[in-house]
């Protein structure tokens, strides 16, 4: 899908026609869309496609008629009824007249500039609306790293009353969240760091709080999702410890019952063996049976006794 934005009377208008200082912006386009954006303005096809591929690296690459810029953004994908975070890549290619942005999918990012939800945004300030995306992006990843964070409370409360499977892969999905974070958000870095230094990206004196902004909310949203991945591995250790702890004593204890429990068996089971009834004791004794039960009741009782004294219940 192509569309097409640009700043009329000081409000974002979607237009038909692209114009000098518009801004065109491809979703998901189909391979006759590509073909024909890169001939009308003569971009690599290769350059367009880029995108496209979610393992698409971050990076910045300077052209002969454009400079292309490609970072990582976060988005939710849903399985199994609920929603997960992962990245994906976006293009910002830049020319001398316009502005094209690619993506696999609508993302919040773009969707708030072609809403006009963003201050002071221009299409045709090509260097603003560069840092004005970095910028939405990196708040865009603290916004779902403290989704994430709220997320791993409410499933740790869970654990809490009940150690179940589930809770557990729900954390090791989260945890694969803030691994793709983290390595994006680096990424993105290293691509702010390169941009500081592209000539064909002009630097405005009245941009440069915004860039001051862009690389701190960055530098933010990695320490977050560091922290955040290390809080919830130790708690993933924690819990993988406390349920094989919970095993261990599960185990002692029948271990220790199944010893307690083997004295009767071994009385009852010498009181069965076919043999002489003369050389039983208490087999002629009408009270015979009742004895035999007690004197295996109060031995286990004794054993139990003693097992309890070492606290191996």
């Amino acid at each position: 899908m192509i569309r097409i934005f640009r700043t009329i009377d000081g409000s974002v208008h979607q237009i038909s026609e692209a114009q000098e200082g518009s801004w065109i912006a491809l979703t998901d386009p189909t391979a006759t869309e590509i073909l024909e954006i890169s001939e009308k303005y003569n971009i690599d096809v290769d350059d367009l496609r880029a995108p496209l591929d979610e393992e698409e690296r971050s990076r910045i690459e300077v052209e002969e008629d454009y400079t292309l810029i490609l970072v990582d953004i976060p988005v939710t994908e849903e399985r199994n009824d609920k929603d997960w975070y992962i990245t994906i890549p976006l293009s910002i290619i830049v020319t001398e007249e316009m502005i094209f942005t690619v993506c696999l999918e609508d993302s919040p990012i773009l969707s708030a500039f072609m809403d006009g939800r963003v201050r002071n945004f221009y299409t045709y300030k090509r260097t603003r609306f560069i840092l004005q995306i970095l910028y939405k992006n990196a708040s865009m990843f603290l916004h779902y790293l403290r989704i994430i964070d709220k997320k791993s409370e409410m499933i740790e409360t869970k654990l809490h009353r009940s150690q179940r499977n589930q809770e557990l892969i729900e954390l090791l999905e989260l945890e694969k969240s803030l691994v793709y974070f983290t390595t994006s958000l680096r990424a993105n870095e290293v691509v702010l760091e390169k941009l500081l230094k592209v000539d064909r990206i002009k630097q405005y004196p009245e941009d440069e709080d915004l860039l001051e902004d862009v690389i701190v909310e960055n530098k933010q949203a990695i320490e977050m999702a560091n922290i955040y991945s290390g809080v919830l591995s130790g708690t993933m250790d924690a819990f993988a410890s406390v349920i094989s702890n919970n095993q261990n004593i599960v185990m002692k204890f029948l271990a220790i019952v199944t010893m307690v429990m083997s004295i009767p068996t071994m009385i009852f089971s010498a009181y069965g063996m076919n043999v002489n009834s003369a050389g039983m004791p208490f087999a002629n004794n009408p009270m015979g049976f009742l004895y035999v039960i007690l004197c295996s009741l109060v031995l286990s009782l004794v054993v139990a006794f003693i097992f309890s004294k070492k606290n191996l219940f």
